[in-house]
């Protein structure tokens, strides 16, 4: 088994949301376990070769996901900001598209360029937002609803991770 075919189940046991996943062949084994903590995710590479008897062990995080308790403890009172409570609401109107993929975020299709979209901008689906651009090849990223551009997550040319918000889209 090779680093690609590797790289290939764990995106696919991502997609699934299959939290463990152990395969033996031969004298090789694989054990992935995904969210079992809360420690930071650990990379393991894969030697080109594969030595007989070898384990290969990879742990991830998965996303974390919107947390709820800031408005819950801004409708209870607990906040001192009365600014919390309205930033929450309208982040829970937006519809968050998250990055499918791992990489390097690029708002605009080459450098110099205009940005494909900006803050306040009416987008449909199916238009291209950005470019996340994922070992050498650049992925175009697509609304996947119709709306306004109501808050952009990620700078130019910074990464970002599998499932970080990219773009709020408020529908209308």
């Amino acid at each position: 088994m090779n680093q690609k075919e590797i790289k290939e189940l764990i995106e696919f046991l991502v997609e699934k949301d299959i939290a463990e996943f152990e395969l033996q062949r031969g004298d090789m084994k694989l054990l992935i376990k995904r969210g079992a903590s809360a420690q930071p995710a650990q990379v393991v590479q894969v030697a080109p070769a594969m030595v007989p008897g070898q384990t290969i062990a990879v742990a991830s995080a998965p996303p974390a996901p919107p947390s709820s308790s800031t408005s819950a403890t801004a409708d209870a009172g607990g906040s001192a900001s009365g600014a919390a409570p309205s930033a929450a609401a309208a982040e829970a109107d937006l519809f968050i598209l998250k990055s499918p993929i791992v990489g390097t975020f690029y708002e605009a299709p080459s450098p110099g360029a205009p940005p494909f979209v900006k803050l306040g901008e009416a987008v449909k689906e199916g238009q291209v937002l950005c470019i996340i651009e994922a070992m050498k090849l650049m992925n175009e990223i697509e609304a996947d609803v119709s709306g306004v551009i109501a808050k952009i997550f990620v700078s130019n040319a910074n990464p970002v991770e599998y499932g970080m918000p990219l773009f709020g889209i408020k529908r209308g």
